[in-house]
């Protein structure tokens, strides 16, 4: 009995073992290398483009920034060529722009982070639960710690006379994404956990519409786009047609409408790749705009969520991974489509940044601005991190697998040999 104890400690102690090696060496990238060797965005921009060739077809907008300039940019289209001024349709990076927002009111005086929310609304209110509606903060929303569990993920409309009116979306978004409800509710006690939800963020437009008294595109309009010289930058569907924007391409490769939303703030930002050069190098010097104060920068970026004991979300900025100072690599990937994919992040320590904006791959600017974070850090990112996963527990399940055969084989051997000298 006392080695069949012994035996399966044993065991138990090497299964722990091995997977707690492959966690470590996925999530601490022991075995990645980095993209290319040089440390020159020339170089970066030259193995990028060969990824893109390899695997993209449509649009293709990507700048690199090096202490808060413009160091390097590559465009590729299978159409009409693109360039930085080109106007894409970036998906969930608005909620980055949108907590800018939230932020000029704060500055102002006009709410309060910590309040709840409902204070501020007047057209709609979150529908009854079991847990406390007043633990459902900005802040909370901002970090999407506010316990709602929507899961939203909007699809959008095919036509303008279809979107919904923001209180009719909140209560039960017809173009929910897959497997989603669409109900905007309060699932689980405010502040007890981390999970994404694209209906917090609609809630928080439809609070800077109700508090400015402006249409949320107005308003982020006259707030932050015109302050920040951000003029190819809009949420207004129809402004955005008229300031030209870049085809929108399938996974098959074939150009198709943007689609229209209700939920503007969560997932319909239109913008360039130039514009979102802007706006991160006027982070990086504090006297660059006017707009929002370092103290409000800093709070963005301060750590507000965490999951598996990393941080990873500010107040609206997404912190990817660790930038060795201190600090993070911060700001915010989209996908809508699933062909539409743009990430916008930087480091706010050295100014370095990338800008992709894609129509045509599902993952690719993804995967691209992860290289671009371990290029620079040496850590994996932690979108880059959930990618590896399925691949990481493969790992785990046939090592462990082969740990219990092994086992059971040296086991039998052993029992075996004992019966055999037993016998003689």
């Amino acid at each position: 009995m006392i080695r069949v104890i012994s035996l399966t400690i044993s065991i138990l102690a090497v299964l722990v073992a091995w997977n707690a090696s492959v966690f470590f060496a996925i999530s601490e990238g022991w075995l990645k290398s980095p993209i290319v060797k040089s440390d020159s965005p020339q170089a970066f921009i030259a193995a990028a483009e060969k990824k893109v060739a390899a695997q993209h077809s449509g649009n293709f907008s990507m700048i690199l920034l090096e202490d808060g300039k413009v160091a390097e940019r590559y465009f590729m289209s299978t159409d009409i060529p693109v360039d930085g001024s080109s106007v894409y349709q970036v998906a969930s990076l608005g909620k980055w722009i949108t907590a800018w927002g939230v932020m000029v009111l704060v500055e102002e005086g006009a709410i309060d982070l910590n309040a709840p929310v409902s204070e501020y609304l007047t057209r709609w209110q979150l529908p009854a639960s079991e847990f406390d509606h007043s633990g459902v903060t900005v802040r909370r929303l901002l970090s999407h710690t506010a316990g709602l569990t929507d899961g939203l993920g909007y699809d959008g409309f095919e036509r303008a006379e279809e979107v919904q009116s923001l209180e009719s979306s909140l209560t039960r978004a017809l173009d929910a994404s897959p497997g989603n409800a669409g109900v905007v509710e309060l699932g689980a006690e405010p502040g007890s956990e981390w999970k994404y939800s694209g209906g917090g963020y609609t809630i928080l437009q439809l609070m800077i519409e109700d508090v400015s008294a402006q249409s949320f595109a107005e308003f982020m309009s006259d707030r932050l786009f015109e302050p920040l010289g951000m003029e190819r930058s809009t949420f207004n569907h129809e402004k955005a047609i008229a300031l030209g924007l870049a085809q929108n391409f399938d996974l098959n490769g074939h150009a198709e409408p943007f689609r229209w939303y209700a939920a503007l703030a969560a997932t319909s930002l239109f913008t360039s790749a130039d514009d979102l050069a802007r706006f991160i190098m006027v982070q990086v010097r504090p006297d660059a705009q006017e707009v929002l104060s370092q103290d409000s920068l800093e709070l963005i970026r301060t750590p507000h969520a965490s999951k598996m004991g990393a941080d990873i979300w500010g107040l609206g900025a997404m912190l990817y991974a660790p930038n060795n100072r201190g600090g993070y690599i911060i700001g915010h990937d989209g996908n809508n489509g699933p062909a539409i994919n743009t990430v916008a992040r930087f480091d706010p320590a050295t100014g370095d940044g990338i800008v992709i904006l894609s129509t045509g791959s599902e993952i690719l600017a993804t995967e691209l601005a992860g290289e671009w974070v371990f290029w620079k850090t040496g850590n994996i990112d932690s979108l880059m991190f959930m990618m590896l996963l399925e691949g990481m527990l493969s790992w785990m399940g046939v090592g462990s697998l082969g740990i219990v055969v092994l086992a059971f084989l040296f086991g039998r051997i052993g029992r075996e040999r004992k019966s055999a000298r037993a016998e003689n």
